[in-house]
């Protein structure tokens, strides 16, 4: 509490996405020194670990926490370890269906853990355990797709607003009439899902369909050219901070299926093939996509078993 207000604080790894960070205008931000365990950098991880503890407590004599939510990671393990010498309440929230070895060690530590699968219950020794899914930003749940408000029949059928997907296509300069394939690999991109759907174009070609294509940096270039060469109504852009206007303008995504898409996509209710990383740990990445194919609402291809013929029947379906 500061003068009768709330005030909220960002403690956040050096190696954090600093987009990410710039965003977070209503909070205070500060920086530790933490890097992440692996490749067996076991030293450089304990002297880490030891100054941002150090750090945590530092900040935290300045400002007493109320409460503390670790987002996952072992670089979220220091403030928590630090605010309970302070009393503060303690909280981890794990996004995947395969709890992280950081948060597995974290949870017995907290006084709550929250989870976005159910199924990751299971895997962590806490001493309470919440399903809130994962949070999105306001702006996921403002368009057309929003379905709080209708009923569960009404929701069987899809209902979208045609107005709002309309002027999202509009606003990313795409036709408002055509059915639309987004194309996204993270804020990185992912070049084998460049290289996928790349692939897939000739048999896709005739199709009335627009694209929009979100590279990466690496391959803007080379996937803008593949369009352009077939004469594809495509918008490719390396990165989009705008995801509300990609999704809203959507009628089908190709996805990584890393927690924090899923739960875009599960607030605009779009109807996805998800394209697991393969090198992700644990492989939480299929088993989150596995968890959305369970209910319906998407298609899984991996990597390996995905050729030009699959994925563009997966499309057309």
């Amino acid at each position: 509490k500061q003068r009768g207000c709330d005030v909220a604080l960002l403690i956040s790894p050096k190696d954090v996405d600093q987009q990410a960070v710039k965003s977070a205008r209503v909070m205070e931000i500060f920086t530790l020194p933490a890097v992440g365990l692996q490749n067996r950098n076991y030293f450089s991880f304990g002297l880490s670990f030891w100054k941002s503890f150090c750090a945590s407590r530092k900040i935290f004599r300045q400002h007493k926490p109320d409460a503390v939510l670790a987002m996952g990671g072992f670089t979220s393990a220091p403030p928590i370890l630090a605010a309970r010498k302070f009393g503060a309440k303690t909280f981890l929230h794990e996004s995947n269906t395969i709890p992280g070895r950081a948060n597995r060690f974290l949870a017995r530590f907290v006084d709550e853990a929250f989870i976005g699968f159910p199924e990751a219950a299971a895997r962590l020794r806490a001493k309470k355990v919440s399903v809130t899914g994962t949070p999105v930003r306001p702006e996921f749940c403002s368009s057309g797709r929003e379905f709080a408000h209708f009923s569960c029949e009404e929701n069987q059928s899809r209902l979208t607003s045609a107005a709002t997907i309309e002027s999202c296509r509009v606003a990313l300069g795409l036709d408002p009439n055509r059915p639309t394939i987004l194309v996204m690999g993270g804020s990185q991109g992912a070049s084998g899902l460049n290289e996928m759907i790349l692939s897939a174009l000739p048999l896709l070609a005739q199709k009335n369909w627009q694209w929009l294509h979100l590279t990466g940096t690496n391959d803007f270039e080379k996937v803008k050219s593949a369009y352009a060469t077939r004469g594809i109504k495509a918008v490719v852009k390396p990165f989009l901070a705008e995801m509300e206007l990609a999704l809203g303008a959507a009628t089908v995504s190709v996805s990584r299926s890393g927690a924090s898409s899923l739960a875009e996509i599960a607030a605009m209710r779009l109807p996805s093939l998800l394209v697991p990383y393969p090198t992700a740990a644990d492989n939480h990445q299929f088993f989150n996509a596995r968890a959305f194919e369970t209910t319906g609402a998407a298609r899984i291809l991996e990597r390996k078993d995905s050729t030009s013929e699959k994925v563009a029947a997966l499309l057309r379906e």
